[in-house]
């Protein structure tokens, strides 16, 4: 018996569209299954906000304040490493994300004389795919995380940007107008 053709299947079989699975009698699948890249782990995350200010304070106490910047939160994992870090540093320092005069974003923080606050944040690596309390397992250790921050620091610091920090491990209130609105994930 031949079967129909589906309209989720292309006649030439190198293009490799199937028909999606059908859920609806099963359990959902996790949601791990329709990413390109693993879900847990593996990668350094960065939460990059173009700023007109930001200000970072720990107990009403100002500890890091930029005017026209970016603000990067910056969350690490058990498995990062130089590697990671350097191309972060470069990522970050040079993102064209500044409007040039023709109103297009086409200069980075360092063309605008701008300056990052950048900010320990653990909970980019929350992970709440099970249950309604997230998991933070994949967020590395103080003992690993302190000296990549700080890492991280230096090498932003090496490319001319100047950068202001939170407090690594306090409760801190983050204040920022951000311009644009621009935000961008990064993961490496």
């Amino acid at each position: 018996m031949k079967s129909k053709t589906s309209p989720w299947r292309e006649q030439n079989p190198a293009t490799r569209l199937t028909q999606p699975k059908d859920y609806s009698s099963q359990r959902r699948p996790h949601p791990s299954i329709f990413c390109r890249v693993p879900l847990h782990g593996g990668r350094l995350r960065a939460l990059i906000q173009r700023v007109t200010r930001a200000e970072v304070r720990v107990d009403e106490r100002t500890v890091g304040q930029i005017d026209r910047g970016l603000l990067v939160l910056v969350g690490f994992t058990h498995t990062d490493g130089p590697e990671q870090l350097e191309w972060m540093a470069d990522k970050v320092c040079g993102l064209r994300i500044f409007s040039d005069a023709d109103d297009k974003m086409n200069l980075s923080v360092a063309d605008v004389h701008g300056s990052m606050l950048v900010v320990s944040q653990f909970t980019l690596y929350g992970d709440a795919v099970k249950g309604r309390r997230p998991s933070f397992v994949d967020a590395a250790r103080p003992e690993i995380a302190v000296p990549l921050y700080e890492r991280f620091l230096e090498l932003i610091r090496a490319r001319g940007v100047p950068a202001q920090t939170g407090e690594f491990g306090a409760s801190m209130a983050v204040e920022l107008v951000n311009d644009g609105p621009v935000t961008l994930w990064l993961e490496r």
